[in-house]
């Protein structure tokens, strides 16, 4: 219960720092079959799916860094079931980007582009 509400308030404090710097809000926490989309959101002319990584300080890695091959197969499995289900999102160039909030210091490190797919 405490690991997900920290979870919900990291998400909220990432979208409203990514709204402090430009991007419009699309969708929280989006569900399919292959996973949830933390946040969507637009900036110019891409949509961008947001990964938020809020990591403890007792962690092996960062939180950008704890986002690895696997999972970003799923966040790409998940965007592509986004852009099935919301057609008119289908044109607009996509990517991904990673919030990471690091715990022991409320530190946020945004990665546009963290990687392709």
């Amino acid at each position: 219960m405490f690991k997900r509400r920290a979870g919900d308030a990291g998400e909220r404090k990432a979208e409203q720092f990514l709204k402090r710097n430009g991007l419009k809000f699309v969708a929280r926490n989006w569900h399919c079959r292959h996973g949830e989309i933390d946040l969507v959101m637009f900036d110019g002319e891409y949509l961008v799916f947001v990964e938020v990584r809020l990591r403890t300080p007792r962690g092996f890695a960062n939180s950008a860094e704890s986002v690895d091959c696997h999972k970003q197969r799923k966040l790409a499995q998940a965007a592509a079931m986004f852009l099935v289900k919301n057609a008119a999102w289908q044109d607009r160039p996509c990517r991904f980007d990673v919030v990471g909030i690091e715990g022991d210091t409320g530190e946020m490190a945004w990665i546009r582009h963290a990687f392709e797919v």
